[in-house]
């Protein structure tokens, strides 16, 4: 049976827009009554994990970073002029990414609020549970400053519900917070091969593969060798590696036998290419056993769709298999040029519509058009009864229009980057790491250099959102953009050459709202370059 994320909850919250950091007033019941058993710990669980989800905003951190990218252009319309602004380094408004920064300390709010009331509880099944619970709630904490810390640098360390007006953390003081809620997360977690009551939720094994995704950030775009802990000590690269070896040998995650099998399309029986290589889809179920940390949605639409998805589905118009979308992404034909044609990832995440037939007719607005869209996050039609039809409205019920039909889960991290990561970290077993991603799309050995680590991330996870952390954290944004100039493009069907200029004195990082900044009194600043 499909499992779905509660998507509100306002049982108890009160939204406040007014205070610092937009942190939730919570009632006195909530602080004295309401965590009274296990069950209500669940809830606010839940409540923690669906801020996870981007309701019916673009704006989230995964699309964000995908139009960040040197593989994808902004697309859309000649109106989508915030989505532009992202893909070219651009301030569109003085409050542009007020979503994601709100989004995410709504998350640490209520992470903080469980951690601080779970010692109310006194009637626990068992401490495996107590512990369980305690762990995802450090697992969400840690992952919403990654992801803060990733778009705007250092931000404020908010831990503790009580109202505070803070100034950014320092990144050693950020990072090391980040490192030990992992840290206990991981300690605190069943250490239980996977099982599917666990998806879209957090355990010691994303949480081994999410320690491995930090360090290697913070250690590149920061220079250091290991992470200060808060109290002592430090997160050493040995450490981390033991734990991506543990992972993988102990995890029960492994990966999935046919790449293109984890994709939505590979279900469509209409879709040339999936017929022509006896395609499976292995689903969002308990088959899965890749997927290790994802965003779930739900079949009723509205808050609970994949807008994201609809972003990235071709500008306006339903083709066979890819459906409805807004055009957001097209993809830099350098990414195509630079693909090997014997790595089937190459037309197994790129759909080519000059060459596909898919009956794709390009908008009269979409701009940016390379005639290259990605695969992996598309509206996927089907024939129902000799009518194309969204497949999630076919399997799940979603609403049949084409705002709220899609339901595509977004997978934050999968085994194969684990591998990958284990790889570039240095593990005594990198060369079979490498090798096993690589022989999965039947590609001969390479030597595990960084070079050819690398390459394989890109490849192995275009269109994830790693790609441009990725080259953030080795030190490789300039030389990227600068490489991205004079691209033949067409907007509204006339031609054009295109070029990115990015902009090197932002470091990358995005403009912190200047709402924020205004709440604060001063005691926050804006980032450099904006």
């Amino acid at each position: 049976m499909r499992k779905y994320i509660v998507l509100l909850f306002g049982l108890f919250l009160i939204e406040s827009c007014a205070d610092f950091l937009d942190t939730e007033p919570i009632t006195s019941k909530v602080n004295t009554n309401f965590y009274q058993s296990p069950q209500d710990v669940n809830q606010a669980l839940i409540g923690i994990y669906s801020v996870l989800n981007p309701g019916t905003s673009h704006m989230h951190s995964f699309f964000i970073s995908e139009l960040l990218s040197d593989d994808r252009f902004a697309g859309g319309g000649g109106v989508d002029a915030a989505i532009h602004a992202i893909s070219e380094f651009k301030n569109f408004s003085n409050d542009m990414y007020l979503y994601p920064w709100q989004q995410n300390y709504r998350g640490i709010f209520r992470a903080n609020m469980l951690l601080e009331s779970i010692e109310q509880v006194t009637s626990w099944e068992s401490e495996t549970q107590k512990n369980r619970y305690i762990g995802e709630a450090h697992f969400m904490r840690a992952y919403y400053f990654f992801d803060l810390a990733r778009l705007f640098g250092t931000v404020p360390l908010v831990l503790e519900t009580t109202p505070q007006n803070l100034p950014k953390a320092t990144p050693e003081e950020l990072f090391g917070q980040i490192a030990a809620d992992l840290l206990i997360a991981i300690e605190k977690m069943p250490d239980t091969p996977y099982s599917s009551n666990d998806i879209g939720r957090a355990t010691k094994w994303a949480a081994q593969g999410m320690l491995a995704r930090v360090f290697l950030y913070y250690t590149g775009v920061y220079g250091r060798t290991e992470i200060q802990l808060p109290e002592n000590g430090a997160l050493t690269k040995t450490e981390v590696i033991n734990n991506v070896d543990y992972c993988i040998a102990n995890s029960g995650h492994e990966l999935v036998d046919d790449f293109r099998n984890l994709w939505p399309y590979s279900y469509a029986s209409n879709y040339d290419y999936a017929v022509e290589n006896n395609l499976t889809w292995i689903g969002e179920e308990g088959g899965n056993k890749e997927n290790m940390f994802s965003i779930r949605f739900g079949s009723f639409g509205g808050n609970s769709r994949n807008t994201i998805v609809l972003f990235f589905g071709v500008r306006m118009q339903n083709t066979n298999p890819f459906g409805y979308g807004w055009g957001a992404g097209p993809i830099n034909p350098q990414l195509w040029n630079s693909w090997e044609d014997s790595d089937l990832r190459k037309k197994a995440s790129i759909c080519d519509v000059t060459n596909e037939d898919i009956g794709y007719v390009s908008s009269s607005d979409q701009y940016h058009e390379s005639y290259l869209w990605q695969k992996k996050y598309m509206p996927v039609n089907i024939f129902v009864d000799g009518k194309l039809q969204n497949m999630y409205t076919y399997l799940y019920g979603t609403p049949a229009n084409n705002m709220d039909c899609n339901a595509q889960e977004i997978v934050l991290l999968r085994f194969a980057d684990v591998y990958l990561m284990g790889a570039e970290l240095g593990s005594a077993k990198a060369q079979e790491y490498l090798d096993i991603v690589r022989k999965r799309v039947n590609l001969p050995s390479v030597p595990a250099t960084i070079d050819n680590i690398k390459n394989e991330r890109r490849f192995e996870l275009a269109f994830e959102g790693v790609r441009f952390y990725d080259l953030m954290r080795w030190g490789e944004l300039e030389s990227a953009f600068n490489r991205v100039k004079n691209i033949p493009l067409e907007n509204e069907g006339k031609p054009v050459e295109y070029s990115i200029i990015y902009r090197p004195e932002t470091k990358g990082f995005l403009p912190i709202p200047e709402s924020q900044i205004q709440l604060s009194d001063g005691i926050l600043e804006q980032n450099e370059g904006w």
